[in-house]
């Protein structure tokens, strides 16, 4: 096995500095990694081993590259301000009368430092009145997010993005909204005390024919906490997410939604996880706006394949 490169900046940042006390204190196997990485817990102490990642995180001459550590956990909705390099597939299964499954999937790839491009593709099924079921491709979407700001001694990051949404779907079906769509928002994340977190996002969505759509400001945030499974083992993430929206035309009333739900790693690598809620509408309950089943699988790609890490 090759010996990683501790100066490649896109490698030696990307992790959280505890998961590399558990390679050290435990040795490989504590991650899915390879046996022949000895444990070093009873020869140093978890002081030490902190001293030697400092020294390790040295190797990478530049401050630019976000740390791991502010690569918090994704919550349902909400968009995260880390650049990711991850695959994840939701599902969104709509209650009522009629039957509405939307399936998505999400490719985030991380290109330069702080950058971050995104490509959305659902696929919708929706039952008739008759009790028929249609599928079909719904609208696309593509987004850019850059990193602004982070600190690892505040414990912040905030970026900005811009998505276009394609009016790819079947607008006849339900299944697009038939004009193209520009969101703009800013999101952010914040580490707390006693392995707490929030996220916020704040953002637009602006069409480019207002005869077939109304503009929308919205606001999200998100509070969770993560509590691990022994000293090492599997991170359990409950978070809550509040979500406004309204729509920028006079008289109209903001929409209010609450998404309890909980996260989980699957590995020990912890680079394959689910998260399961569901979104709650607050106010404005109609046919239109239901109760929500949403549910996702995430994979960090970079950190290995589907088999590694277990």
């Amino acid at each position: 096995t090759a010996v990683p490169d501790f100066t490649d900046c896109s490698f030696s940042s990307v992790e959280p500095d505890a998961d590399w006390l558990a390679v050290v204190h435990d040795g490989g196997p504590v991650r899915g990694f390879d046996r022949r990485m000895p444990a070093f817990g009873e020869a140093l102490t978890e002081a030490e081993i902190f001293r030697t990642i400092d020294y390790v995180h040295t190797f990478c001459d530049s401050t630019d590259w976000p740390r791991g550590e502010l690569n918090l956990p994704r919550a349902l909705v909400t968009e995260k301000a880390f650049p990711e390099n991850e695959t994840v597939v939701t599902t969104r299964v709509d209650g009522g009368t009629s039957g509405v499954v939307i399936n998505e999937l999400l490719y985030d790839r991380r290109f330069g430092v702080r950058n971050q491009f995104e490509v959305a593709v659902p696929f919708a099924m929706r039952e008739s009145q008759a009790g028929q079921w249609s599928r079909g491709l719904g609208d696309v979407a593509l987004a850019v997010k850059r990193a602004m700001f982070h600190s690892l001694r505040s414990g912040t990051i905030v970026s900005v993005a811009g998505e276009l949404v394609l009016p790819t779907g079947k607008e006849s079906l339900g299944m697009g909204s038939g004009v193209t769509v520009f969101e703009p928002f800013v999101t952010f994340g914040q580490i707390l005390p006693r392995n707490t977190f929030v996220h916020g996002q704040i953002g637009a969505e602006l069409p480019a024919d207002r005869d077939k759509a109304e503009a929308e400001a919205f606001w999200r945030a998100v509070v969770g906490i993560t509590f691990e499974q022994g000293r090492f083992g599997r991170a359990w993430s409950p978070m809550v997410e509040v979500l406004r929206a309204r729509e920028l035309r006079a008289g109209t009333a903001a929409e209010w939604d609450l998404v309890p739900q909980m996260q989980v790693t699957l590995n020990k690598r912890q680079h394959l996880m689910i998260n399961a809620g569901v979104r709650i509408p607050v106010t404005g309950r109609d046919e239109r706006r239901r109760a929500q089943v949403i549910s996702y699988f995430l994979w960090d790609w970079f950190d290995g394949g589907l088999r590694d890490g277990w």
